[in-house]
């Protein structure tokens, strides 16, 4: 093993410098500064080449996360993007959004009393370095197999789902109701976290690489499920799922409470260079209100800090549980207090306060009790601890529902489980239809972009397996 290796003992952990809380609170660019290519070499030496890399063991997609670091540490960077891109399918996004601090940085063994390797910001950096340097081509098949698909949502999983199909040489068709692809890779997250140029330069990949996209669709309406089927030797279901799930309590109805989805997508949709209604007349602006949002999730964050940028006189985040048992990333979390967020924990909202509009938030405290079937632990409130924050804004960011596709889709023979997703074989992927699959968050639930892009590959495969014993034109060469 090279001497470069094992460096964590002389080398500390060090991230891409964050540019100051007071500049990037006035702007929705990403937060840090590109890793500079010595740094970058250095910090990938940290790595201690364990036996058992319980970075890749805790990634979802099974990342050789060790194998390269050490091509990076030793400037072999096309070799290491080669490996990078070999399981995943959108690198430079999972490097900037994924959790790192509860997957693969946060199982690192050097962890305890050395800080882990800063495994995503070496993602992000070997990709973007490849993009920069022309490495980066559209996934092209040798051979076209005469075989087509159709996959309805184009979002994590159904963007991973085509790129993998397409290199077999199925002739892929995305459909998606929205106006652009990315699902919420555009509208849900910030630009802060992830800028759109590097969703839409995944697009025009994909493009380039001869998968057609059929953008403002709605299946089940102007164009419907059982045509689809008809058009496709077989079909993937990769929706996402984007119902909100509703709080309720005296006031919940008052105009000036929305939902999470409905404000970032107004951002986004304003940072792309949109007119927005609902922003410019500020039913959905931040600007000068007092905004509370409820919830403790990575989407709850993503509120609080857009709110921050867009002007708001006070951002509070109410969180019944502690900080350190919120399901969002800690990483995230300090970035919102460095920013100007107030976090209000073990506090739950009761009320809602208004006549006309909401004006405030009536909650109670919390105390933690003892865990409950998930091993989290639970709460319950404290008697006589109400007190009331001043809100002109209250966002609930409390997670996420699927829609009832069967009424949507006008296709009564898909069954669902008890909690509304697709019920599929999950083994295959395939649904109660025949030839027909699902993937991602409307199977799993609503979960992260990581799972999106595994499940989309993992039905993938199943897909081509499939198609080549069932579909009624020969599967040309592999």
């Amino acid at each position: 093993m090279p001497d470069r290796m094992l460096q964590f003992i002389h080398l500390p952990q060090q991230t891409p410098d964050k540019r100051a809380p007071n500049e990037r609170r006035a702007d929705f660019d990403e937060i840090y500064d590109e890793f500079e290519p010595p740094r970058a070499a250095a910090q990938a030496s940290r790595c201690s080449q364990c036996g058992v890399p319980f970075c890749q063991v805790h990634c979802p997609l099974s990342n050789n996360i060790p194998d390269w670091l050490k091509l990076t540490a030793e400037g072999r960077l096309e070799e290491a993007y080669e490996v990078s891109s070999a399981t995943n399918n959108f690198p430079e996004i999972c490097g900037r959004i994924c959790p790192q601090d509860r997957l693969c940085e946060g199982n690192c063994v050097i962890e305890k009393g050395f800080d882990s390797v800063t495994i995503g910001a070496v993602e992000r950096y070997i990709t973007d370095t490849a993009f920069e340097r022309g490495w980066v081509k559209p996934g092209t098949p040798l051979v076209e197999n005469g075989l087509s698909v159709g996959i309805i949502g184009a979002g994590p999983a159904g963007l991973a789902a085509a790129d993998m199909l397409r290199r077999q040489g199925y002739a892929v068709h995305v459909y998606d109701r929205y106006d652009r692809a990315g699902g919420l890779l555009i509208y849900g997250i910030p630009g802060f976290k992830l800028e759109k140029h590097i969703v839409l330069r995944r697009w025009q990949l994909l493009e380039a690489a001869g998968v057609v996209f059929h953008l403002g669709v709605e299946i089940g309406g102007a164009l419907p499920f059982a045509e689809l089927q008809a058009r496709h030797d077989s079909v993937l279901i990769a929706t996402g799922v984007y119902k909100a799930r509703d709080i309720g309590g005296p006031g919940s109805g008052l105009p000036g409470i929305v939902a999470a989805l409905d404000y970032l997508t107004v951002s986004n949709r304003q940072g792309l260079g949109e007119t927005v209604p609902a922003f410019e007349d500020g039913a959905l602006n931040a600007a000068g209100k007092h905004v509370v949002v409820i919830g403790g999730g990575d989407t709850a964050m993503d509120c609080v800090r857009t709110a921050i940028r867009q002007g708001a006189a006070s951002v509070k985040c109410l969180y019944r549980r502690d900080r350190d048992n919120m399901p969002g990333s800690l990483r995230e979390v300090k970035n919102a207090e460095e920013e100007g967020v107030e976090f209000v924990w073990l506090s739950a909202p009761e009320a809602f306060l208004g006549d006309d509009a909401v004006y405030g938030v009536r909650a109670v405290r919390m105390r933690l009790g003892l865990p409950d079937a998930s091993g989290r632990q639970s709460v319950e409130p404290i008697e006589g601890s109400h007190f009331t924050v001043r809100a002109d804004l209250v966002i609930k960011a409390l997670g996420f529902d699927p829609e009832d596709l069967p009424a949507a889709f006008d296709e009564p023979a898909l069954t669902v489980t008890r909690w509304g997703t697709l019920k599929v074989d999950h083994r295959s992927f395939m649904t109660s239809l025949p030839g027909v699959f699902a993937a991602g968050d409307i199977v799993r639930g609503a979960s992260l972009v990581v799972w999106g892009v595994k499940d989309g590959r993992d039905a993938a495969a199943q897909m081509h397996a499939w198609m080549r014993q069932n579909a009624t034109v020969a599967v040309a060469a592999e």
